[in-house]
């Protein structure tokens, strides 16, 4: 049920709580037993299925001897407005697995993407998200078009005047050979994603075929980064989303993306494979 799944800030919250516990080697039944609380509550909180408050966030940190920097730092995320709950609207169409997900690209400051075969559904035109949803198992036929306008929404946080997403995106060149929806479809896609390649907030590379063998073979990936919160890794399979919270993965998945961009063509060499692609639909 919806009311299961924790709002996105939550998430992050929990997730520093959790952390800071393990630094301090508690468990929780030994967190719990020390503040006085049910063990279920505290699991509750890092989880982020209830809400944290200041003086829980507080009490936990102090326990945990947390610094003084990390326990100001984890206190103004949980005191942040939470926003990330934007999708409600959509709520119809978005699966639980998903909800978490898109409420913490709403509340990234930086975002890393590895597609070895689609194109970014925040790069996406209409046409071609549309395109990539008809006949499609996940998704009935009167629900495509609710699903891409949720795509579309999630495009503006790239358009965002105060705090746009710095969006980072490698593609395999497999992608751009992939003509999703057809000949025109596939020629706005790609002349859509020169024009984005051209945004200060956007970074837009390709894997040439030339390179066999680089650190993204392992399949599609997210890394997302805050300004109060660490940061999180994201993969997605076929049955949901899993997410790669412990920091030593993460720093592996920092480690992959910059490998990945490196094995890359620079953007503007990028821009030009992307155009030459478009040429051949043009």
């Amino acid at each position: 049920m919806a009311s299961r799944v924790p709002s996105a800030l939550q998430f992050l919250v929990g997730n520093e709580l959790r952390l800071a516990r393990e630094a301090a080697r508690m468990t929780q039944t030994a967190a719990a037993k020390a503040l006085g609380w049910a063990k279920a509550t505290l699991a509750h909180w890092e989880s982020g299925r209830n809400h944290q408050r200041e003086g829980e966030v507080r009490s936990m940190l102090g326990l945990y001897k947390a610094s003084a920097p990390d326990v100001e730092r984890i206190v103004r995320l949980a005191k942040q407005p939470d926003d990330s709950d934007w999708w409600a609207s959509f709520s119809d169409v978005v699966p639980d697995w998903l909800r978490t997900y898109v409420g913490l690209e709403a509340l990234a400051r930086k975002e890393f993407v590895y597609e070895d075969k689609l194109v970014n559904g925040l790069l996406q035109t209409k046409a071609y998200a549309t395109a990539l949803l008809d006949d499609n198992l996940k998704v009935p036929i009167g629900e495509i078009d609710r699903v891409v306008e949720l795509r579309l929404a999630r495009r503006q946080r790239l358009d965002d005047t105060s705090v746009p997403l710095c969006l980072h995106v490698v593609l395999e060149e497999a992608v751009l050979n992939r003509p999703v929806g057809g000949s025109a479809v596939f020629a706005e896609q790609l002349r859509y994603l020169l024009e984005l390649a051209e945004r200060d907030n956007i970074t837009l590379q390709v894997i040439p075929f030339k390179v066999a063998v680089h650190d993204g073979l392992d399949g599609r990936f997210t890394l997302l980064h805050f300004d109060e919160a660490r940061s999180v890794g994201y993969a997605e399979s076929p049955d949901g989303g899993r997410y790669v919270q412990e920091q030593d993965h993460v720093h592996a998945y920092d480690l992959r993306a910059t490998r990945i961009a490196t094995s890359a063509l620079d953007e503007a060499d990028s821009r030009v494979l992307i155009a030459q692609h478009l040429a051949a639909h043009d």
